[in-house]
């Protein structure tokens, strides 16, 4: 029994782990030149983090979140699910507009459609189209539902011409909401030169409370600045465009 734990737990790290590369590169901090070595620097010295924010657009939590990027200045990189941008699409274009950077994060996010479409390509495709539609940019920038890379997923994510990217998650109790100080000293902890870190501005394509987060993050940028942090987007940070065409 125990062994057949151990051969589903080493199944998923696989496919979702976050820092795994079995399959191709996924990834989850700045590169380094020297693979041994840290990360390599952004152009605004070695302490650098990239904010990401998963699963919006979602009101009235992303616009308020938008509104503390916005009053600490900084610009975050946010993937948002394709049915969501068409539930807010004002919300989408004020991303675009206050500078931050557009990901596609699929257009259903669930996890079904692992079962219907195992390749993604439609799920990619279809976000694609939409964001564009929404905000005027395409995004060059994917980020797989549960950073599920599977090699046949990569494939699509590529052959879409678009960077997959991983990251560290800030708490893992993100998804229950556990009071804004513990969700900011949690992601403080985790972050290190480099780091792509991983909150959530919605759940899936769902929406739902996503107070708590969004009081952590101001507490936690001026934690992170205090540190001697400066704060990039993930297209700054691996070196990509950040949008096609």
């Amino acid at each position: 029994m125990l062994g057949a734990s151990a051969a589903v737990g080493a199944a998923w790290w696989a496919g979702f782990g976050p820092r795994t590369q079995l399959w191709g590169a996924f990834p989850y901090q700045a590169p380094s030149p020297d693979p041994a070595g840290p990360p390599a620097s952004d152009e605004d010295g070695d302490r650098v983090v990239a904010l990401t924010f998963d699963d919006g657009p979602n009101e009235p939590w992303t616009g308020r979140l938008l509104d503390v990027l916005a009053a600490k200045d900084v610009r975050a990189t946010f993937f948002q699910v394709g049915r969501c941008a068409e539930r807010f699409p004002s919300t989408t274009r004020r991303v675009v507009e206050e500078g931050h950077v557009l990901g596609n994060h699929s257009q259903n996010h669930a996890f079904t459609s692992y079962l219907r479409d195992p390749h993604q390509a439609d799920e990619v495709a279809r976000a694609q189209e939409v964001l564009h539609r929404v905000s005027g940019v395409v995004p060059s920038l994917y980020r797989p539902p549960w950073l599920c890379h599977w090699p046949w997923v990569l494939r699509t994510v590529e052959g879409a011409g678009l960077q997959v990217v991983s990251g560290t998650f800030g708490h893992p109790l993100e998804v229950f909401q556990p009071a804004a100080a513990r969700m900011t000293s949690g992601a403080f902890d985790k972050v290190r030169p480099g780091t792509i870190l991983i909150m959530h501005d919605g759940r899936e394509a769902r929406g739902g409370d996503r107070s708590q987060t969004v009081a952590s993050v101001g507490p936690l940028i001026d934690r992170l600045r205090a540190d001697g942090y400066s704060f990039t987007t993930v297209d700054r940070l691996l070196g990509v465009p950040a949008r096609l065409g």
